[in-house]
């Protein structure tokens, strides 16, 4: 049934809480008073689903990372209640658009954070039983700002005016155990996940942790001030930041106290809600699936056959069968220092119960390989526990004592296979799926782009699309109807504006919306290569410059992105990056043709705007190292030509839109496979001076790194490698020229023909329906979880 808010009822809320009216109240005043009546409001709802989910077998998906974002837009959109809303407050004399102010939920540090906060959208608007298990951080990522150049952090604090959208549960807290006898109360804070257009609600439960001990009187009464907390403090330490720097001891310590934390006490809450409803715990598996969405969450398998086994006195056998039977593993990464491994001295000191479960599973893997006449050299290989009992591997831990695995696009999957987890595949290749990424239609499309959806209504003639993207598919009919294709440019323009707009509040830089907007917006890593894109830019300034590139398009180059408080080259590539930004505007000859901006504190609201108002979505990722991406899929679903690389889910998005609609550039898979061996990049430089001048702008004075040397050392890195990887070991310099050469030929295409250059992006646009995390989670939910949608239990309006 239809949703409605009260006005009445948030002028009582406004003024007994506030003591202020609608018009005189903060941002933070309105946001928490419309939040509380829209959680009162779907109580009932709320409720009845969350019994439905314990009733059935549903899903847990178990993530270290849950980037929600802003939440009070979407849930208006998904209840119906956004133009409710709007009206209401012009009536008191306020205005939605304030809400703006309000921060993020920054719980994620990147894609796989803002994939699981997807799934949830997507399992809710597919009446779906999957529920979400995380840790509730006090401090989200951090806060960025620039201080000439150099990116510095802040504290997030992102709740710091309150949460409406989360309900604590105190009744249902568990308790964690660590070694040394050491207890942490895990408390739980639900979050609704409010599916579109049903009354189905689903759960995000984050767990935050606190003290067990209390306040200690006699300490304080001794003056011991700071000790008669600190036991507490500790506590709360482990749910403080989202992932603390692990280039330490102590940081690598505080990351798995986390991952025990949230893995422990999500394993407890399933086992409680089980016995609760009077099932037998050998029935374990036919009621919960639980996903591992990367190895983060992996410990979970130990602490479950720790809890049937200690606790429940099950024995190892049956345990380690529910355990198969339950658990499932995605793979987000190749990347080796991604894979999860563990020094197994520090395990013991912090889960040791935990540990002497992962040896028995250890001895159980190399029985049976001997069994299977495996050599002492591949079981080592393939060992749980390796050199000598001292590294415990959580990849493998997942993949032997779990179900499914499965990799996020065609290509990932397949590398898995090949390489990673070659072994593994050939053991078991019933195991290995793909399960391509996804996003939700919802945020990424009906809330952030309004214009776009209003003309996909328009000729569709229903709004079903926003439930069922493949509707769009049969849209591509209009790709050569030119009224279409201007209100599509029209609403570009109106969307470029807006972002134009954004940026010159949020940055004071003024961008001409006549610009191409090209935006490459993610993680800071070198494997997404931010820094060819940079060489790119300075290569065609300098074209511009000697005359050699004429009748340039004038655009705009848009970063964003953070990068890890220990991650010192990623820092210096945002200060380069924001060097290249100060050459070009100090050039008069180049800064009414080139605009460089790296927007501050980029996240989930200012990704609203970028990928709604760009023309161009950079995904320039070596081949064969981004798992999938779902920034691509969400500039596409937008309207945007991909200039990329044969990488993740890139290859799928060229199959759905046509190669011909997109700007592909740059060596494959199997073309590293084959130069890759003897890559000397000293060649390249040598053999185009071009290239060489772009490179030398890190060590000849033409930046500056204000005398850090850190230019300097990314030049040698380039040329020379370092201990720990080889020369440009992702291929810049190799790709750097028919980077150049698609970017040239985008710019060419525009000014050519603008028309035509549209054309291509409303056919990404309209083939995007592929990539909606709905198709995703449908796939997961029949193959992985086997659990079923019950619209039949959930109103739809």
């Amino acid at each position: 049934m239809p949703y409605s808010l009260d006005k009445a009822k948030l002028i009582s809320n406004l003024e007994t809480k506030y003591g202020v009216s609608a018009d005189k109240a903060t941002p933070w005043q309105l946001h928490n008073a419309i939040g509380e009546q829209v959680t009162e409001l779907i109580a009932p709802s709320w409720n009845k689903s969350t019994k439905a989910h314990l009733s059935s077998r549903r899903a847990m998906y178990l993530s270290m990372e849950f980037l929600m974002g802003r939440a009070v837009y979407n849930n208006l959109l998904c209840l119906g209640l956004l133009g409710n809303a709007d009206t209401l407050l012009k009536d008191l004399g306020a205005d939605i658009n304030s809400l703006e102010e309000i921060e993020d939920a920054a719980l994620g540090n990147g894609g796989l954070g803002r994939l699981a906060a997807c799934f949830l959208d997507s399992a809710a608007t597919l009446d779906l039983p999957l529920d979400g298990y995380g840790i509730r951080y006090k401090y989200g990522l951090f806060r960025q700002s620039f201080v000439n150049g150099w990116q510095c952090e802040a504290a997030d604090n992102w709740s710091q005016f309150g949460d409406p959208w989360s309900v604590r549960r105190e009744q249902e807290s568990v308790v964690v155990e660590y070694g040394g006898g050491v207890f942490v109360r895990a408390v739980p804070y639900d979050m609704p996940i409010i599916g579109y257009g049903t009354n189905h609600i689903g759960t995000l439960r984050l767990w935050q942790a606190e003290g067990t001990s209390g306040f200690d009187f006699a300490k304080f009464d001794r003056g011991d001030y700071l000790g008669a907390t600190a036991s507490d403090r500790e506590a709360e330490n482990i749910s403080a930041v989202l992932y603390p720097n692990d280039n330490s001891y102590e940081g690598r310590l505080l990351r798995l106290k986390q991952e025990v934390f949230f893995s422990t006490a999500s394993v407890k809450d399933a086992i409680r809600h089980h016995l609760n409803a009077g099932r037998d715990l050998r029935d374990f598996h036919k009621y919960h699936a639980i996903q591992l969405n990367d190895t983060h969450p992996v410990l979970a398998i130990p602490a479950l056959i720790d809890e049937l086994t200690r606790v429940y006195n099950l024995d190892f056998d049956a345990a380690f069968d529910i355990a198969k039977r339950t658990f499932n593993y995605t793979n987000h990464t190749i990347m080796p220092e991604a894979l999860e491994k563990w020094d197994s001295t520090m395990l013991i000191d912090v889960v040791p119960r935990l540990f002497k479960v992962l040896v028995q599973l250890n001895e159980r893997f190399i029985s049976e390989m001997y069994a299977k006449d495996f050599t002492k050299a591949h079981i080592e290989n393939m060992k749980l526990i390796s050199n000598s009992n001292t590294v415990a591997h959580m990849a493998r831990t997942a993949v032997y004592a779990g179900g499914a695995v499965n990799g996020v696009a065609e290509i990932h999957t397949e590398i898995l296979k090949a390489s990673v987890l070659k072994d593994w595949y050939s053991l078991d290749p019933e195991k290995f799926q793909n399960k391509t990424n996804g996003i939700t239609p919802r945020r990424w499309l009906a809330l952030c782009n309004p214009e776009l959806s209003a003309l996909f209504t328009e000729l569709l003639g229903s709004g079903d699309w926003v439930r069922d993207t493949d509707k769009l598919k049969p849209l591509a009919k209009y790709a050569d109807d030119m009224s279409v294709i201007d209100k599509f440019v029209r609403i570009k323009e109106i969307r470029k504006q807006k972002l134009a707009d954004y940026i010159e509040k949020r940055e004071g830089v003024k961008i001409a919306p006549s610009f191409i907007f090209d935006v490459q917006v993610k993680r800071l890593h070198e494997y997404k290569r931010q820094l060819l894109n940079a060489f790119s830019i300075l290569y065609i300034a300098y074209g511009i410059k000697s005359g050699e590139i004429k009748d340039f398009q004038p655009t705009a180059f848009i970063f964003g992105a953070k990068a890890a408080p220990a991650y010192t080259r990623a820092k210096t590539i945002i200060k380069y990056i924001n060097e290249i930004a100060k050459f070009i505007k100090s050039d008069p000859q180049l800064r009414d043709l080139i605009k460089v901006l790296f927007v501050q504190n980029y996240n989930v609201s200012y990704a609203e705007y970028l990928v709604s108002g760009a023309d161009v979505s950079e995904q320039i990722s070596t081949a064969g190292t981004e798992a999938s991406g779902t920034g691509n899929m969400k500039f596409m679903q937008n309207g945007t030509v991909t200039l990329g690389t044969y990488d993740g889910a890139n290859i799928e998005i060229v199959r759905e839109a046509g190669e011909e609609n997109n700007y592909i550039f740059g060596a494959k898979v199997e073309d590293i496979e084959k130069f890759g061996p003897n890559y000397d990049p000293r060649k390249i430089i040598l053999d185009d001076s071009k290239i060489e001048k772009v490179l030398l702008s890190l060590i000849d004075g033409t930046l500056s790194d204000d005398g850090s040397g850190n230019f300097r050392e990314l030049y040698y890195s380039l040329l020379e490698g370092a201990s720990w990887h080889k020369a440009d070991n992702y291929y810049l310099l190799y790709d750097l020229r028919s980077y150049v050469d698609a970017k040239l030929q985008l710019n060419r295409d525009f000014v050519g023909d603008k028309r035509g250059f549209y054309k291509k992006c409303w056919l990404n646009a309209v083939n995007a329906g592929f990539f909606s995390s709905d198709r995703t989670i449908k796939d997961y939910a029949e193959n992985i979880w086997r659990i079923k949608a019950e619209a039949s239990r959930f109103t739809k309006f």
